[in-house]
């Protein structure tokens, strides 16, 4: 007997999927979950999606998508990868362990390698040379992945604290009283800097935008040394 095709639409899956990892994380989706969600059993998703590396890459390429929609290339190489780190993170933000699906997966879907395309394009004008110009794509990418996950892992951090002991369990107090018990040497500027909420600071626009500053800077000089 012929199998019938289960009711289910890839759209479907997808939405389900991005409900699921906002939930549990990545650490925790597998295709039994998923199917359980949707109220199907798991072999059923294998009609649209092989594996669940395969699911991964659909994911990548539909935030990659998005991302593309969402960006206008405007001004010079520098305003151009400065408003595509912008629109990245932006969306990165909005769909949750994004950027892990990212890092998980290879460009063998048509919107990745159009972003990746996209994101090369913005340097193309430079005089850099080719495997210059990648690098500093991949260097953008590690840096964007990096600010993203950090903040996500750390508001998961604070959400699961607050959780299980509450608002008070928050480093507070009792980090301030453990860098008081350290010496100048070993953590003088680290206790400064804590007491002084700097570290709050982490994962906001102004230390992204601090962070792209340096790294576009830095683009900018190597670009004047091959060029004298």
């Amino acid at each position: 007997m012929k199998k019938q095709q289960p009711q289910i639409s890839e759209d479907r899956i997808l939405e389900a999927s991005w409900e699921l990892l906002g939930e549990e994380g990545i650490e925790k989706f597998s295709m039994r979950r998923l199917a359980d969600r949707l109220g199907i059993q798991a072999p059923s998703i294998y009609w649209y999606f092989k594996s669940k590396q395969n699911l991964y890459h659909r994911l990548a390429n539909q935030v990659s998508k998005i991302i593309l929609e969402e960006y206008h290339a405007e001004g010079d190489w520098k305003e151009q990868l400065k408003g595509l780190a912008v629109t990245v993170r932006s969306v990165l933000g909005r769909y949750p362990c994004s950027t892990q699906l990212m890092m998980l997966t290879l460009p063998h879907e048509p919107d990745i390698i159009r972003f990746t395309n996209r994101m090369l394009l913005c340097v193309e004008s430079t005089p850099l040379e080719q495997e210059q110009k990648m690098q500093v794509v991949l260097t953008l990418m590690n840096y964007i992945f990096n600010f993203v996950l950090d903040d996500y892992e750390h508001q998961r951090n604070v959400s699961a604290i607050v959780k299980e002991h509450g608002e008070g369990a928050l480093p507070g107090e009792e980090m301030i009283r453990l860098l008081d018990s350290m010496s100048e040497t070993d953590a003088g500027l680290f206790r400064r800097m804590f007491k002084n909420g700097l570290f709050e600071l982490m994962g906001t626009d102004k230390a992204f935008e601090f962070g792209l500053k340096l790294i576009l800077l830095g683009i900018e000089q190597v670009i004047q040394e091959q060029e004298k």
